[in-house]
């Protein structure tokens, strides 16, 4: 899955840190997705959504197709 997060958390000058504490999870999950290197569940994934002021999730996180295919 592709993210937007650091782009988004970047424009609004607030921290992986600030973002994880309103989102409720750690920063080093917030740096995993930023990375690339986790997938959020729907629920965080609006979240996050929310916290950067966007409407919709696909501005945010963009699915590819080896995202659903099965290992």
């Amino acid at each position: 899955m592709k993210s937007k997060v650091k782009e988004y958390r970047q424009k609004l000058e607030i921290t992986q840190q600030e973002l994880g504490d309103k989102a409720g999870v750690a920063r080093q999950t917030i740096n995993s997705l930023e990375n690339g290197k986790y997938n959020p569940s729907l629920i965080l994934a609006y979240k996050i959504t929310s916290i950067l002021g966007l409407d919709n999730i696909h501005d945010l996180f963009t699915f590819e197709k080896e995202d659903l295919e099965e290992e």
